[in-house]
């Protein structure tokens, strides 16, 4: 089950599950980071950049269990690093928290993407839709694609031009199965009237 931020309050353990999520889905897995993969991530990071902190993947479970209910300083860092979050973002959300008020913490583009990544997660059956919200979510500039795609298709014949110019196969694969819709539907209807 996703859990997606936006919609409620969250504990810690809930927000690290959901961004090991994130994570795999945006490295091409199709699932979450389990903590280990998590753990050796943050350790290859780490010996790339020449930091020394390191963390463990039972000290991971344990705050995600809720065993241990507050993080290091160090790690909390770390992990925000990692997940290029702000670090005022790894708490539990306090009672009475809604999600409807916009936090300085979170920018614009971080909620653009987080919600980019669960309606791939959602359209999982789609892989080509599911692919192009991913694609989109891990654009830098995830905002101005989104108004470049407004202003593409207020732009009359301007999708179906590129289509035809970017996906030439997407336009055939459309024709047949449009074909194949209206075989189904001529049959279904020679079949109600007896033919």
């Amino acid at each position: 089950m996703t859990c997606d931020p936006s919609e409620t309050a969250m504990k810690l353990g809930e927000k690290l599950r959901y961004l090991r999520e994130v994570e795999g889905n945006l490295r091409g897995m199709d699932r979450a980071m389990t903590q280990q993969e998590l753990v050796r991530a943050i350790r290859a990071e780490l010996k790339a950049s020449g930091l020394k902190a390191s963390m463990s993947q039972s000290y991971l479970s344990q705050i995600e269990s809720g065993a241990r209910p507050h993080l290091t300083n160090t790690t909390r860092q770390l992990l925000a690093k990692f997940f290029k979050v702000h670090p005022g973002y790894l708490v539990d959300d306090p009672d009475g928290y809604h999600a409807e008020l916009l936090s300085d913490a979170r920018t614009l583009e971080d909620k653009l993407d987080l919600w980019l990544v669960s309606g791939a997660e959602r359209f999982r059956r789609d892989p080509q839709l599911r692919q192009a919200l991913l694609a989109l979510a891990r654009h830098k500039k995830t905002r101005d694609c989104l108004l470049l795609l407004e202003a593409v298709m207020d732009t009359p014949g301007l999708v179906e031009r590129l289509l035809e110019v970017l996906r030439p196969g997407h336009a055939q694969e459309n024709a047949h199965a449009r074909e194949g819709r209206h075989s189904e539907e001529r049959g279904r209807a020679r079949k109600e009237n007896g033919q």
